[in-house]
């Protein structure tokens, strides 16, 4: 089970690093690019997988950080999924569509590091 856990939390850093990485890429020209689509959903996948492993193992778990980081999550994915679908018809995306998707995922990091 460590090693399934050692891959999901990996897994997890990817999903940030690319939404973050994202945003950074194209700060001056604001935009939703696909990693930062994908790096949602596999921040919200690996995230809810990771709940669920230690829930089954009854770990110690801080359910109110928990629910602010899925809360934020949702609204990263949320954001990604708009931003997407207007590249996809090839309109603009709005500067504060994109730039809530890389600021969520920085309050999202924070949240994750700095919250004990």
């Amino acid at each position: 089970m460590t090693f399934a856990i050692s891959i999901l939390v990996f897994l997890h850093i990817l999903g940030a690093a690319a939404i973050f990485g994202g945003w950074l890429a194209n700060f001056k020209t604001p935009t939703v690019n696909v990693w930062q689509w994908y790096g949602a959903l596999l921040q919200l996948v690996t995230g809810l997988a990771l709940v669920g492993i230690y829930e089954a193992q009854d770990a110690e778990l801080n359910h109110i950080k928990i629910g602010v980081k899925v809360v934020i999550a949702l609204g990263i994915a949320v954001a990604a999924f708009i931003g997407r679908k207007k590249v996809k018809a090839g309109q603009e995306v709005s500067t504060g569509i994109a730039h809530a998707v890389g600021g969520l995922a920085l309050i999202n990091i924070a949240v994750a590091v700095l919250w004990s």
